[in-house]
């Protein structure tokens, strides 16, 4: 029962912060469009495209391949 003196309290204190902090973010806007965010990630930045045609270019390894050094002079006559 003594618990109960110090949950109690402290669970008000906990709505009372979440009560404040969603009266702060909506008196600031932050409900105001909810559709535009989401469609906003659906469409790509000028340089993302490369960016992704890159990314699709990966091995299944997750490391992109390194370009083999050049030929020696050795390798290169025979």
């Amino acid at each position: 029962m003594g618990v109960m003196f110090v949950l109690v309290p402290v669970a008000l204190v906990v709505v009372l912060a979440a009560v404040i902090a969603y009266v702060w973010a909506a008196r600031r806007g932050q409900f105001d469009d909810l559709t535009t965010p989401a469609i906003r990630a659906l469409h790509d930045e000028p340089g993302e495209a490369k960016i992704a045609k890159r990314a699709r270019h990966v091995p299944a390894g997750g490391t992109p391949p390194v370009p083999s050094d050049p030929p020696t002079a050795e390798e290169n006559h025979p």
